[in-house]
């Protein structure tokens, strides 16, 4: 089993930053992406970052796309999600994820940490 653990989460101000981070432990040997979703109340669930623990290449989705940037210490087995320019929109819960595959469903998956912008 895969236990995946978010933390950075907070409140800022239009304009600021945060940085997430999410540390994978357990049998992590094969994990081949690591991701951040998030979920605004009344909204579902979407894909925001993804990188390819092998590679290293990236996937953001459009809103984020400039903002935020998605990193890796494989050493750590952690991802980072360091977000810029953080408008009232990007506030959600945000849930770290992992997989083994390169595709489909993502099977481990942590609590989430809020994100909360004000304007």
């Amino acid at each position: 089993q895969v236990r995946v653990v978010e933390s950075g989460g907070g409140s800022v101000q239009a304009g600021g930053s945060l940085r997430l981070s999410c540390a994978a432990s357990g049998s992590t040997s094969g994990l081949s992406r690591m991701g951040w979703f998030r979920q605004a109340p009344g909204n579902e669930r979407e894909l925001v970052a993804r990188i390819s623990t092998g590679g290293g290449s990236t996937y953001y989705a459009t809103s984020v796309k400039g903002r935020f940037t998605i990193s890796q210490d494989n050493a750590k087995n952690t991802v980072y999600l360091q977000m810029n320019s953080l408008k009232p929109e990007d506030t959600a819960m945000y849930y770290c994820a992992a997989d083994r595959r390169l595709f489909g469903a993502w099977d481990y998956w942590g609590q989430g940490t809020q994100v909360t912008v004000s304007s």
